[in-house]
């Protein structure tokens, strides 16, 4: 294992920090010799719960920093209830961190990481500022269908799971042109940050294997047939290291019966202990 920490970027309010907790478990659970450096962009998590997490991670050796953002960048963003202040956190990203950090690997809290992290983190970004993945189903027409309604010409990128070259991101991410962007195009923005994301930054996302690095733990079937049986449940256990629980239904709720439930809860469980 290289001596190089993991910087670990994650962004969510109160409501998502038993979810955050599950991911770090998994995390820590299958990356051992990782030294974990997380950062927390937010925007008014109380307090007391802040501390409750610094605690969570000092008890798992695990170094959080949060920073609060201060919300006078936003005067001139378009914010409304479909465009929170909170959306544009992983996009100005690059200008929220400290200038010290020159690379950064963003998760979203509803994930599990079963295998270990370091071959993502050491991908050679190939002189873009981002890598990410394209969820493309068994046929590639979802991609087809946005680089119609964005007018691109490269995949759809997920935002989820997103690799990022801070040094180079900083010289082409500009917060004007975020706003102006979601301004210009309210109407067209299905998943707004997302949809920004790679409307403005998709031509330089580097693409990685989203059987690997971003699978979408509500299409296993799709999986399997597009890969002709091999990524089947043994396979998924052993090489996957990302599982995302992508849309509305959220594995920590109760009720949650998809494939990948049962693992989830496991972690959720041993969060707690």
């Amino acid at each position: 294992m290289k001596n190089d920490r993991i910087n670990l970027l994650v962004t969510f309010d109160k409501n998502y920090i038993k979810p955050f907790q599950t991911m770090l478990k998994s995390l820590l659970s299958n990356n051992p010799r990782e030294t974990i450096q997380v950062w927390l962009l937010h925007s008014g998590i109380p307090q007391k719960d802040l501390q409750t997490l610094v605690e969570y991670c000092n008890l798992h050796c695990v170094s959080l920093t949060p920073l609060k953002v201060d919300r006078e960048i936003f005067q001139n963003a378009p914010i409304s209830k479909r465009y929170p202040q909170e959306m544009y956190y992983r996009l100005l990203a690059p200008h929220l961190l400290p200038m010290s950090i020159e690379k950064i690997l963003y998760l979203d809290p509803d994930i599990l990481v079963i295998n270990p992290l370091r071959p993502l983190w050491n991908v050679e970004l190939n002189g873009c500022a981002f890598a990410a993945a394209s969820h493309t189903g068994i046929t590639d027409m979802i991609n087809g269908i946005n680089r119609v309604r964005l007018g691109t010409e490269h995949d759809y990128y997920n935002s989820g799971v997103m690799l990022m070259d801070l040094t180079k991101a900083r010289a082409i991410v500009k917060r004007d042109e975020i706003f102006q962007c979601v301004s210009e195009h309210e109407a067209e923005l299905l998943l707004p940050d997302q949809d920004v994301f790679n409307f403005l930054y998709g031509f330089q996302t580097l693409p990685v294997d989203d059987a690997i690095w971003n699978y979408d733990a509500r299409y296993y079937s799709n999986y399997l047939i597009r890969s002709g049986g091999v990524y089947n449940l043994d396979w998924v256990i052993q090489n996957t290291a990302i599982l995302h629980f992508c849309g509305k239904r959220k594995p920590w709720v109760t009720s949650y019966s998809h494939r990948f439930a049962a693992l989830y809860k496991h972690y959720m469980q041993a969060a707690t202990r």
